[in-house]
């Protein structure tokens, strides 16, 4: 198949889900959870949970990248802008997300800061190179994906000498979060949820291959298939789960073989080597604090790194306490169970970080979701 259509052909959807029903065991009930912002929005746009049988759910995973970051992130952003008189540039997902006291990076832009949306960290350097006299700092979030386009960004900065640019680095990797929902980093908060098998994420995987899913077949025997963002892939990878559950199987399987490889892309991962390292220890938003679940820049562009160049000393970020996001980004919860979903919190006026992006599993719901809810 070579054209987005074929991939949300309602008869073949007909087919895959007549043979989901037909191999799902009527006596058990199965869990998957979608590791992928883009997963969750196909489920809920294109109503994938109404054709699988009852006794399947797809539960919702830590794969909104604006969604995983915490409240002090948000808080640090808000600061950089309005206390050290820089030009901020950040995706335009991050704008709306709440920090403490549902301050945000929008409601800083209408106190005066100068905060730009932009679509590519190119952007932000074009902007430092357009205003020699001020200071640039790209708010760099992201999972795997994201992380290469900052790591050309920074090389490019050294390149060319540029001496008002920086970058604050939140890029995250999508193994550790995994492994967190699993119990594998007794510092985090594992899901209290029992899962039956992960569908992978799809550009992540893109760019790492399928080689880092073998240790959860191998140390958890959850069994992994990397998915593709449109309907007819995800249908397709639960019908592989279902089957390799059915029989005792726990294997790394990739439904995406149209854009993901066993040792993914080779360039992007040296890039991503070359500029960042680990940190030992990074807080998710709903997983605590997760060792090795984070990049940070390395020294030799440390010249480049936000964080060392302004030096914050915040308060302790507040959490709102009504939000459920965090229960949400591990499984446990569903966005129906937050008690302030949809009212007061909308996409419109998001009052948690799983409201804000077409990919957090509240904005999902409430743009698709509700509407059979209601019908029901």
């Amino acid at each position: 198949m070579k054209y987005i259509e074929e991939f949300r052909d309602p008869e073949l959807a007909k087919i895959l889900a007549s043979a989901i029903t037909a191999e799902a065991d009527p006596n058990r009930l199965y869990k998957f959870m979608e590791f992928c912002g883009g997963h969750t929005h196909a489920i809920a746009r294109y109503g994938v949970e109404d054709l699988l049988p009852n006794n399947i759910e797809m539960i919702h995973g830590p794969g909104c990248p604006v969604c995983v970051l915490p409240v002090g992130r948000v808080d640090t952003a808000v600061a950089l802008a309005t206390q050290n008189d820089v030009i901020l540039c950040t995706y335009a997902d991050l704008m709306r997300v709440p920090g403490s006291k549902f301050d945000s990076l929008i409601k800083a832009r209408a106190r005066g800061a100068d905060i730009r949306m932009v679509y590519s960290v190119t952007d932000a350097l074009n902007i430092a190179e357009a205003n020699p006299d001020r200071e640039v700092v790209f708010f760099g979030i992201g999972f795997e994906t994201t992380t290469p386009p900052t790591a050309v960004a920074l090389k490019l900065a050294a390149k060319k000498g540029l001496k008002n640019f920086s970058v604050h680095c939140n890029h995250v990797l999508t193994p550790a979060a995994m492994r967190a929902i699993l119990g594998g980093h007794e510092n985090g908060k594992a899901a209290n949820v029992v899962l039956d098998g992960f569908v992978g994420p799809a550009h992540v995987s893109a760019v790492i291959g399928t080689k880092p899913y073998h240790e959860f077949t191998r140390d958890y025997a959850k069994p992994v298939v990397i998915a593709g963002f449109e309907p007819l892939d995800v249908m397709q990878s639960v019908l592989q789960l279902v089957r390799q559950v059915n029989e005792g199987r726990a294997e790394v399987e990739n439904e995406y073989t149209r854009a993901v490889t066993p040792e993914g892309n080779k360039k992007a991962q040296a890039l991503t080597e070359e500029v960042f390292e680990l940190r030992d220890m990074f807080e998710w938003r709903g997983l605590g604090s997760v060792p090795n679940s984070a990049l940070q820049i390395r020294p030799h562009l440390s010249a480049y790194d936000a964080e060392k160049r302004f030096p914050l000393d915040l308060p302790t970020p507040t959490e709102n306490k009504a939000c459920a996001c965090g229960e949400i980004l591990r499984g446990e919860k569903s966005p129906t169970d937050c008690k302030i979903y949809g009212n007061p919190c909308t996409p419109e006026n998001p009052l948690g970080a799983c409201m804000v992006s077409s990919e957090g599993a509240c904005a999902a719901h409430w743009t698709y979701g509700r509407f059979r809810d209601a019908a029901e």
